[in-house]
């Protein structure tokens, strides 16, 4: 799945939120902080961290989202 941004960044739950992953900020930050969420290979658990165009967020039991 691919999310296009039109900034130079934007923060990892709102990518979660965008590419419809979870409903809500809330369940977003869970998934963050309980590992289940990896940015280009490496978990996460910084739900305010940058992702810029290039990224790839892969969040279990879902398709990898490319960051555009």
């Amino acid at each position: 799945m691919n999310v296009k941004i039109n900034t130079d960044y934007i923060k990892l739950e709102q990518v979660l939120k965008l590419a419809n992953v979870v409903p809500t900020g809330g369940q977003a930050k869970l998934m963050i902080k309980d590992g289940h969420v990896k940015v280009n290979g490496s978990v996460c658990l910084q739900r305010g961290k940058k992702i810029r165009k290039g990224d790839v967020i892969s969040v279990e039991g879902q398709d990898d989202i490319f960051v555009i």
